[in-house]
């Protein structure tokens, strides 16, 4: 299939209402009866959708698509049978029949010709091997952050999505919000002065005691495919703890920790409201302590700061979820603003009322994340979180692990994507796969 194909053969476009908006930051819209809010969609215009990965946050993924009616969930894929097998049972609900496929591995779902879009919510260790290959398939894809578990991986998939002309949503939601959004406006237009500081601060991993047990090997259950669940990662015996929940977040081996895969939300923010962040070289120091008990090896808490050649300066540290400490804040020489999922303050207060201008820095406005992504499915635009856009929040909660990891001060030229004079941090960037896997 043509991964840049118009959907002309399904009259995707015709009477879709697709038209250019005027202001800087709305690139289109398309009418709400296009994407179904307003009723039944006819199964040409649908966009048919694999869901790779349906377990835990795959499930609510299945769930959320589901509720667009432009959308036809059309395959379900995950190495737990138990796991498919309860996605099938939600999709065949939904739609009164039994048609929805099921597939252990992800590569049979990828060859299906009659599927538009994948919605990929695996492991993190999964997310480049899976990405690239739908890519090369003419996949779009909404895919979960971060991307990938090391920084040559998430160059990977931005690569192959501007290589492929894949539309590709990254799952960081925050900037569907209306808050986010306008945080980031005021900081953009110049209504907070000249910006010197950003502040973020995401949660550290939950820690429960069991976690201290011993990783003794354990019977896999029936209907689990380890050795796919494991893919690239390094080969080890099963143990539950390393799998359900959200233990695998606290494992090195499928996850860069939580000062990627939480912390990429709001240095996502960040990135949104001060571009800088990403695109200038900086130095880099960060401290931090890490779990070594039982089944946990991954980062704990962290603190340090991103200081870079114009002056600008972005403290990233470990919080609490729901203190004053969470979340991004944007500091400027006229008034600061900070939000956070609860909500958002400033100061002045008054800079909550501002009413926007035409001539002001006008963000990209989605206000559902998922809608967004089916509306550049039809028109071919990037989404509200393009690739680029989650390589960037996820590369720079990565460049602070290998800070934390290595315990030393490191300078990041973000033109190569490299640290500049240190070779051992340098081999931090990838990631062995274990084979046949690579990308």
């Amino acid at each position: 299939m043509n991964a840049k194909r118009s959907f002309d053969r399904r009259s995707f476009l015709k009477g879709s209402g697709v038209m250019l908006a005027g202001a800087v930051g709305f690139p289109y819209i398309v009418s709400a009866s296009a994407l179904g809010a307003d009723g039944a969609v006819a199964a040409s215009e649908r966009i048919t959708i694999g869901s790779i990965g349906v377990g835990g946050q795959g499930t609510w993924k299945v769930k959320d698509f589901l509720g667009i009616p432009v959308a036809q969930m059309v395959a379900v894929c995950d190495v737990q049978q138990s796991e498919r097998e309860k996605a099938k049972r939600i999709v065949d609900e939904k739609y009164g029949n039994t048609d929805c496929a099921m597939y252990n591995d992800f590569r049979e779902l990828l060859a299906r010709d009659d599927i538009d879009a994948v919605v990929i919510a695996t492991q993190d260790h999964w997310h480049a091997l899976i990405a690239v290959a739908a890519a090369q398939a003419g996949k779009d894809m909404y895919c979960e952050k971060p991307l990938g578990v090391a920084v040559a991986e998430s160059q990977a998939i931005r690569d192959a999505v501007r290589k492929y002309g894949i539309v590709f949503q990254t799952g960081t939601q925050q900037r569907s919000e209306r808050n986010f959004r306008f945080a980031c406006q005021l900081a953009r237009s110049g209504y907070l002065g000249k910006i010197h500081t950003v502040e973020v601060g995401a949660p550290g991993p939950v820690y429960k005691r069991e976690y201290l047990n011993p990783p003794v090997e354990e019977p896999i259950p029936p209907g689990f495919d380890w050795d796919m669940w494991l893919g690239p990662a390094p080969k080890k015996p099963f143990n539950g703890g390393r799998v359900y929940g959200i233990d695998w977040y606290l494992n090195w081996d499928y996850c860069a920790g939580f000062i990627v895969n939480w912390g990429v939300h709001h240095l996502d923010i960040a990135n949104w409201g001060c571009p800088d962040v990403a695109n200038q070289r900086c130095e880099l120091e960060f401290t931090g302590t890490y779990r070594n008990d039982g089944l946990t090896d991954n980062i704990f808490d962290w603190k340090g700061e991103f200081r870079y050649e114009n002056g600008l300066k972005m403290v990233y540290t470990s919080a609490d979820e729901g203190t004053e400490e969470c979340g991004c804040a944007f500091y400027g020489d006229k008034g600061w603003v900070h939000v956070d999922r609860p909500g958002i303050r400033a100061e002045p207060a008054s800079l909550l009322k501002v009413q926007l201008k035409s001539s002001d820095n006008r963000l990209y406005e989605s206000n559902d994340h998922r809608v967004d992504f089916l509306r550049c499915v039809k028109t071919r635009k990037d989404p509200v979180s393009p690739v680029e856009a989650g390589h960037n929040a996820s590369f720079l909660g990565m460049i602070a692990e290998t800070s934390v990891r290595l315990k030393r001060k490191l300078k990041w030229d973000t033109v190569q994507e490299r640290f500049v004079g240190d070779e051992e941090a340098n081999n931090l960037l990838t990631r062995p796969m274990r084979s046949p896997w690579h990308l």
